[in-house]
């Protein structure tokens, strides 16, 4: 069985081939398997990691390419459901000369969305370390009921929750109704990891220290913020935090850099084989360094899946970038 179990939506992402300003003006697109949770999953299996994903697709061919995708990387996909009555979600992305993506999604409930608690076997938790989740998932029912069980199943038998929220507000009923649901699963969660803009909806705070400590205090054990190219800032609940900066590449796509960061940080901590609470501020240093060369690599290339990193890889980028050194703060 899986250590690391993902629930959360599969997406074929149609990449505009060049810049736009927007959707309106792309003309030309490049089919990739994504959706964070199943970005995250692949990344896990990538890295040398053992990984599964619980989701719903169609039982179309696009639903086809991402389980066959995930499956060519490792990822177990024994639950990776499709339902021919229902159609895999298609995301068109456009990016201008900034990087700025335009997005639109093109179905309007997907199959995703229809993922039931009765298709839930949660015997396949049994035997996981870690349970890693977004907000996706909880826009819509049946969807939302299956991943509050499944998450209420992995807590009572001990897992290490995770929980990356992927503030998507544009595919929301309501413009307060992913906040709220931010703040309730916070304090659901053992490892949360936030940008700045999710950090601060989430505590109302803009300063990223005091930010941080706020978080911590609302239930996670840590809390990791990705600051981009700065690299990112951690905080577990008693006041061990860091700075560890980033590494420098030449970036091409930066779309599921934080999807590859956390799944890098789950495999640290499901090979420590200690709780959060154990490891030393120089490991949690050096595990966000981890996460800081995986995320860089997979901003190398075009598309998530294939520009994930494996260790060999971010231990090269470890060994011979300049800078990146740790700062714990006591």
């Amino acid at each position: 069985m899986p250590q690391i179990i993902c629930l959360g939506e599969p997406i074929v992402d149609m990449v505009a081939n060049e810049p736009s300003p927007d959707l309106i003006n792309a003309r030309h697109f490049t089919k990739a398997a994504g959706g964070a949770p199943m970005n995250v999953a692949a990344a896990i299996a990538k890295l040398g990691g053992s990984a599964g994903i619980i989701c719903k697709a169609g039982g179309d061919h696009f639903g086809d390419y991402l389980r066959l995708t995930l499956e060519s990387l490792g990822v177990d996909t024994d639950h990776f459901l499709q339902d021919p009555t229902y159609s895999t979600q298609l995301a068109f992305v456009a990016k201008d000369e900034q990087g700025v993506p335009d997005f639109a999604f093109h179905v309007k409930r997907s199959a995703d969305t229809y993922l039931e608690p009765e298709d839930l076997n949660l015997e396949y938790l049994a035997d996981a370390q870690v349970f890693h989740f977004g907000t996706i998932s909880l826009i819509h029912e049946p969807a939302r009921s299956a991943t509050l069980e499944a998450l209420h199943h992995a807590q009572d038998q001990g897992l290490l929750i995770s929980l990356d929220p992927n503030f998507r507000p544009s595919l929301w009923p309501s413009a307060a109704e992913p906040v709220r649901t931010m703040l309730t699963l916070v304090e659901e969660c053992d490892l949360l990891k936030v940008s700045e803009e999710e950090l601060c909806l989430v505590t109302g705070e803009q300063d990223l220290e005091r930010g941080a400590a706020l978080a911590c205090e609302r239930g996670p054990e840590l809390v990791l913020v990705t600051l981009g190219e700065k690299g990112a800032y951690f905080r577990r609940e008693d006041g061990v935090s860091g700075m560890v900066p980033g590494f420098a590449v030449q970036v091409v796509d930066t779309v599921g850099c934080g999807d590859t960061f956390v799944a890098a940080t789950l495999l640290q901590l499901n090979q420590h084989e200690k709780d959060v609470s154990d490891l030393s501020p120089e490991d949690l240093s050096e595990m966000v360094r981890f996460a800081n060369a995986a995320a860089a690599i997979t901003a190398t290339g075009p598309g998530v899946m294939g520009s994930l990193p494996d260790r060999a890889a971010v231990e090269a980028l470890m060994r011979t970038a300049s800078g990146s050194a740790p700062s714990p703060v006591p």
